[in-house]
Formats: structure tokens, sequence, C-alpha cells
């Protein structure tokens, strides 16, 4: 497809793209933006100009300060609200041509949380991350606990403190136990980490007592963003046993804004890593379940404006798959919700430039990660930005995902 409007090349967000976000500016209220290249659809606009006249869609639907009503409208509306928005954009007669104030540069917009979020669960479902943590942390010949290749492991996290990318986020503090003293101490953490993953958002609701096949899985998932599950480290050793992560992962996780439809990512659906032992029949799919998006993590120190890139990934490397998540998220009964968040637990390959954490980066903090301009890290410090970002590639269409950006500040 060729769109008439200008995009920058190698744009993320090309024509077949077509994110939804949450967009506002000066005598602009929230509303439901699409980002085209440095642009941004204001679709409330559009509404009012019955571009959407066939769907009839409330104009409540797209003032709004979430997706979660217009994700509520179901995929049969929502993915031909797409359709006409890439006709409009690819048509010379287009209503877009003569009414400017349907388009925003994005250089003079806000952008805010994209959906509601009601509950979010946290998986683990990288088998190199997984192995780099229990070799480096219980036996190196058993890297992975007993239960690990057969079921997707995962917590139930916090939902209130997800945020959007450009919201600067504080050192936690807790109960650390420092490795010379035989009893803890209330400190600020001094072991603070990302972790590179990706999060999905539920598209609509599940029945308490159901369970939802893999094959049904992905008409439950809305679209994607990158999220930034950070970490306290040293909190988070002291207080997992036997409950799990709790205020080492609790004081923030970082999305990115533009929430790419599951629809957009079709094309870059991949074969993912074979399971052994063979899962249980509940677990099992048809089909290609895996998407091949190129993932980087930056640090930018807090004195240099200086970015240095200490990781690429992909997310095909996941061994347990989103259809997989789902299918074991229900398989007990438990309900979806629209809006709820799936993240996808830190995203390694088997190259050490591919770790998704600066704890396999610098190996527990043992070895330094060497940065442009002199600098070296073994877990991110106050003022350093940590930036993520995402596409999908292949012959000439690119989706991407934008960025996630947070600053570190100190403790408060």
């Amino acid at each position: 497809m060729n769109t008439w409007i200008e995009v920058p090349n190698n744009t993320d967000f090309s024509i077949y793209n077509l994110p939804f976000g949450i967009f506002s500016k000066k005598g602009v209220s929230k509303r439901v933006g699409v980002a085209i290249g440095n642009k941004v659809i204001d679709l409330l606009a559009c509404n009012k100009l019955n571009i959407f006249t066939d769907l009839n869609i409330d104009n409540s639907v797209f003032e709004n300060r979430f997706l979660n009503d217009f994700i509520n409208l179901g995929k049969h509306k929502t993915n031909k609200v797409r359709e006409i928005l890439q006709k409009q954009l690819t048509d010379e007669t287009s209503k877009f041509k003569v009414h400017n104030d349907l388009i925003f540069s994005m250089f003079e917009v806000e952008m805010h949380m994209p959906v509601n979020v009601g509950d979010y669960t946290d998986f683990y479902s990288s088998m190199e991350h997984a192995s780099n943590i229990g070799s480096m942390f219980r036996d190196p010949d058993n890297p992975l606990l007993p239960n690990w290749r057969h079921l997707p492991v995962g917590y139930h996290g916090r939902a209130s403190s997800i945020i959007v990318s450009g919201v600067d986020i504080n050192r936690p503090k807790g109960q650390i136990k420092p490795v010379d003293s035989e009893n803890p101490i209330f400190s600020s953490s001094k072991r603070i980490d990302f972790e590179l993953e990706m999060g999905y958002i539920i598209g609509k609701n599940s029945k308490l007592g159901s369970s939802i096949s893999t094959k049904d899985a992905e008409d439950y998932i809305f679209g994607k963003v990158l999220f930034n599950d950070w970490s306290a480290r040293d909190i988070q050793k002291w207080e997992y046993v036997p409950l799990g992560p709790f205020l080492g992962k609790s004081f923030a996780s970082s999305i990115s804004p533009w929430v790419v439809t599951i629809e957009a990512l079709k094309p870059f659906k991949v074969q993912g890593p074979v399971q052994y032992p063979e899962v249980l029949d509940y677990l099992k799919f048809d089909g290609l379940k895996n998407y091949d998006i190129n993932l980087s993590v930056s640090i930018s120190p807090g004195d240099s404006e200086i970015e240095t890139v200490i990781c690429k990934s992909n997310f095909k490397y996941m061994y347990w798959n989103m259809s997989q998540q789902i299918a074991h998220h229900t398989v007990n009964g438990c309900n979806l919700n629209t809006g709820d968040m799936m993240a996808s637990g830190t995203i390694s390959g088997k190259s050490k430039d591919s770790y998704g954490s600066m704890l396999e980066l610098s190996w527990g903090g043992k070895k330094d990660i060497i940065l442009d301009g002199g600098y070296s890290r073994t877990f991110v410090e106050d003022f350093d930005t940590i930036f993520m970002r995402g596409y999908c590639l292949k012959n000439d269409i690119r989706v991407g995902f934008g960025e996630v950006k947070t600053k570190l500040l100190p403790s408060i």
C-alpha cells in the first residue's frame, strides 16, 4: 500500500501498522488517536465527519481517557476502523486531505496510558532467561525448576503502578539483606534493573468458570506494547521465598503508548522453539504462534546524552507463546477482562548481547557493562534513562512499536 501522507523512511508507524493510543494537546481533550508516520489522526474528529458512519460508534467512545470502550466494540468494528483509515490514507480523494484539523504532528501532542489496566499477569516464558537465572543462583547443570518445561510460569502483578513511556520513576526502598549480614536492613535498592518484555492487552471478556483454548486465544488479544518490567533485585532476592515477587516488582512497570493490533502483526508470524517434553493437551497448538519482533535496549547515563545499545533480542525466542499463556491462565476457570495486561517475561536470546536484563548482562553484578563515552554499569544508576524499542520487518513492510523511555530518579 502507498499512502499520500508523507511518512519518514523506516517509520515504525507505516500504513501497514496504524496503532491505537490516547493523546491530548492544548485545547484538545484526551481521545483516541492512530499513528501514521510522525502524525496522529484524531478519531473523534473522523467520527464527527461520518467517516465511520456505517459502524454507528458513539462519540464518547473516541473522546475517552482510555481505549477500553473502543476495544469493547469488538474486532468486527475495531478492525473495520483500521481498514477504513487505510483506505482513506491511500485514496487521493480522501476527506482527510481537505480537513487538516483531523491530523496533528506527534511533536505537539502528549501521549497517555492507552488502557485502564484492571489486572496484570507477568509470565516467565524465555528459556534462555530462566536458564541464566537458574545457573546464576541455583545449579548450572540443572538451571530450570522441574515445572518450567511443563507450564507457563506466571504471577499476579500490580496493575496500579503500570505507567506510560516518559513518566520518571523513583528508586524504591525496602528490606534488603547484605551478604555480610545476618539480618536485613531497610535501604534504598542498590540493584535496580530493567527487564525487556512485551505486553499484550486482552480484547474481550471471558466468563468465570470457562477456559480459552490455544485455538481461540488470539481472538482475545487486542494488541501489543513494549513492556519494561522494572525490578529491584536485592529487595526481590530477600522477599520472594515462598510467595514470589512483591515490592521488588510492584514499584513500576513502563509501557509504550501505541498499541499495535495483533492483526497488524500477522505477516510476522514464525515457528517457535521446539517444546520438549511434549506438553499436555490443553497447551498443544496448531500453526505459527510466535512473532518475529526485533527488540533492543539502550541506556543513556544520567549526566550524558550518549545512548548505548546494550541488548538486541527478539520476541520469537519465547518458549511459551501467548496462546499457551492464555490457555494456561484460564484453564482453572479464571476469567479475563478487556484491558487486562499480560507480560511475556524477560526476553533473552542465546548470545550474551541478547540478554534481556542487566542482571544477566552483568552476570549478577560481577561484570561491567561498558557504555560509550567511557561509562560503565552493573545496574541502573540514578538519572540513567532506559530506552526499549521494537519493530517487525518483512520485505518492505515495517510495523513497529516506537519506544518506551523511563528515567530513574533518586529515592524520595
